[in-house]
């Protein structure tokens, strides 16, 4: 059950937003700071493309392609031939911003938040964008945010507030989008690292990768950690369940600011990594616009 492996290598620099599209079978990632978009199967040879700003998530779009979270703008991706366009532009975002981590709902509302990039102001917020276009903040006042999942029902939505080591959870109302009492769902011990970005399986247990920590932690539903798993680097950044049946889980990595030794010690920094799983994820859902 804990045996990890590498998948693919790309020296990514920060590796984020993994994404599994089933009916390629294909894992799509992002490298925030390398600025590129890459693409891993089983089936083919890898692929990339260069992206013109900090990209921090993507999702899947039902009309085919890409939706994605750049620097302060919501985009769509075609891939052959590629084309980014502009889908929406956040009004009155501080100038030190960026997007960061993001997902959809059932409902294909594509959600991501904004962080400082200097990692230091409680600028960022959670953001969302519907189908028909229009952007609605939800909540503000992180530094760094991050990590968003729901659970089976939908009743749930998570949310990480990395630099204050804490995962959030709210009660959830798909119909409206709408969330309400914010709770502590997970706290992190200063030993652990921070948490990063984060994934829910079928059992509504929720993984989160422990950025500076070298380990993956999956809770139970009432937060209470289930296991632990070390990791052969010490920056995980996030998580997506995918391959057959959804019970692999990938794991982003990154190399960014890691010395010449760590590397050394941790070679697979930047690497995608992987863990067959007993319990498989939930799917992604993706964008309806």
């Amino acid at each position: 059950m804990n045996t990890i492996h590498t998948v693919f290598h790309p020296h990514c620099l920060l590796a984020e937003s993994p994404l599994w599209d089933p009916a390629t079978e294909t894992l799509f990632f992002v490298d925030i700071k390398g600025r590129q978009l890459h693409a891993w199967s089983p089936h083919h040879e890898p692929q990339s493309w260069p992206l013109d700003d900090q990209t921090g998530a993507i999702a899947l779009r039902h009309s085919g392609g890409l939706i994605g979270a750049q620097k302060k703008r919501f985009i769509s991706i075609q891939l052959s031939p590629f084309e980014v366009k502009t889908v929406g532009t956040l009004p009155d975002e501080p100038e030190g911003n960026r997007f960061n981590d993001g997902k959809c709902d059932a409902l294909g509302r594509f959600w991501a938040a904004t962080m400082d990039d200097a990692c230091r102001l409680p600028t960022g917020a959670i953001w969302s964008i519907n189908p028909l276009q229009q952007i609605k903040q939800h909540d503000e006042g992180y530094i760094v945010g991050n990590g968003f999942g729901w659970n089976r029902d939908n009743t749930r939505f998570y949310f990480t507030d990395s630099e204050n080591r804490t995962i959030y959870t709210w009660d959830f109302d798909l119909t409206t989008g709408a969330i309400e009492n914010r709770r502590i769902f997970a706290t992190i011990a200063e030993d652990a690292g921070y948490p990063d970005g984060l994934c829910v399986d079928a059992e509504d247990f929720v993984w989160s990768a422990h950025w500076d920590g070298g380990r993956i932690t999956r809770y139970r539903p009432d937060g209470e950690i289930d296991r632990v798993i070390p990791l052969p680097v010490p920056r995980p950044t996030s998580l997506a369940f995918g391959g057959e049946g959804l019970t692999t889980l990938f794991i982003t990595t990154a190399s960014v600011e890691l010395s010449s030794q760590q590397l050394i010690e941790a070679p697979l920094s930047g690497a995608i990594l992987a863990l067959a799983c007993d319990t498989p994820g939930l799917p992604s859902h993706p964008f309806r616009g």
